[in-house]
């Protein structure tokens, strides 16, 4: 079978600060740090590009093994998590090369400021996640499993190679994925979502909004 793949572009999602300085550690906002936070969020103005290739596939779970037809991986807990799905999206989801260029140049100037920038980039790249999760809920109305990445829990990080074989992501999103299996642009997310089967017993209601 050959799979379908999508690519979209998203308009800028509205910023939350409050999320950039959890990802910046910092527990209480002060002067200082509102006013790095708010001088950072001018400098990255118009730098993000927000772009997502995505596609649908069928999977079926035996044990710890999801076989997703084209490709298939072994994951106790990506298992557990697609339980009562018969489908899943499969996405790469990136916010562009532009934050990592800025991280790098303050690395050296101002570790600070790197610091915030970094936070900022953490925001984008879930806010354009929950983006694209919402917009999936509201075509998947049984819902959507919790987006499960490579690296996270038993799922090795090698299961990067079966996702970008599928979706083609530098050609698409110009997200590429090195020997190392790290990604650049860094502030991209590829993960697998689990479409909520409303025949099955094991399907969770309540996970439409846990994406």
């Amino acid at each position: 079978m050959n799979a379908a793949v999508f690519t979209q572009s998203y308009q800028e999602p509205p910023f939350c600060e409050r999320e950039i300085l959890r990802y910046a550690g910092c527990r209480k906002q002060e002067p200082h740090t509102e006013a790095l936070l708010a001088d950072c969020l001018q400098e990255v103005s118009g730098i993000f590009s927000y772009r997502i290739c995505f596609c649908e596939l069928p999977v079926s779970v035996n044990g710890s093994l999801c076989d997703f037809a084209l490709f298939s991986l072994r994951s106790e807990a990506l298992a557990k998590n697609l339980s009562g799905s018969d489908k899943a999206i499969v996405f790469a989801a990136t916010v562009g090369v532009g934050i990592d260029r800025l991280i790098a140049k303050y690395s050296r100037l101002s570790p600070a400021r790197a610091l915030m920038l970094q936070a900022i980039g953490a925001e984008r790249i879930e806010a354009l996640c929950d983006a694209f999760c919402g917009e999936m809920n509201a075509r998947y109305p049984s819902g959507l499993k919790p987006r499960f990445s490579p690296g996270y829990g038993d799922l090795p990080l090698s299961a990067q190679t079966d996702l970008f074989s599928l979706l083609d992501p530098p050609k698409r999103i110009g997200l590429s994925l090195n020997g190392s299996l790290l990604m650049s642009p860094s502030k991209s997310v590829t993960a697998v979502m689990g479409i909520s089967n409303p025949r099955s017993s094991l399907s969770n209601p309540g996970s439409a909004g846990a994406c």
